[in-house]
């Protein structure tokens, strides 16, 4: 407990000198289906408040829930006004990724619902 103290501590100084700490680093599992929702959302609470650097390279199947785990991750460090990205894909990612028709986890936000400009 004292040590997660002492980090928090270092993390704000850290900010505090306008130094951005070097981004944390999350290896997805292979397999990212009902079972691995909670573990990804759990390591993710941990991560919070930092720089995030997510590698996807080793994932074989991406399920939905951990799909909104992680588009709600990519608004959640957004909004924290910290970085986080995919630096790393499998092929088999990419394809889920879009066969679920999800906005790309590194490009801009969509716009909220209702201001798209629709002029039908």
């Amino acid at each position: 407990m004292h040590l997660a103290l002492d980090w928090g501590l270092l993390m704000s100084n850290v900010a505090e000198a306008g130094v951005q700490p070097a981004a944390a680093k999350l290896m997805l599992e292979p397999v990212l289906d009902l079972g691995a929702a909670e573990r990804l959302h759990a390591r993710l609470l941990e991560l919070r408040g930092q720089p995030l650097d997510i590698d996807a390279s080793q994932v074989e199947r991406l399920g939905g829930l951990c799909l909104q785990v992680l588009l709600s991750a990519r608004n959640t460090w957004r909004a924290d006004g910290q970085s986080a990205v995919i630096a790393q894909a499998s092929t088999a990612f990419e394809d889920a990724w879009a066969m679920f028709a999800a906005p790309g986890f590194n490009s801009d936000p969509p716009h909220p619902f209702g201001t798209e400009g629709l002029d039908a």
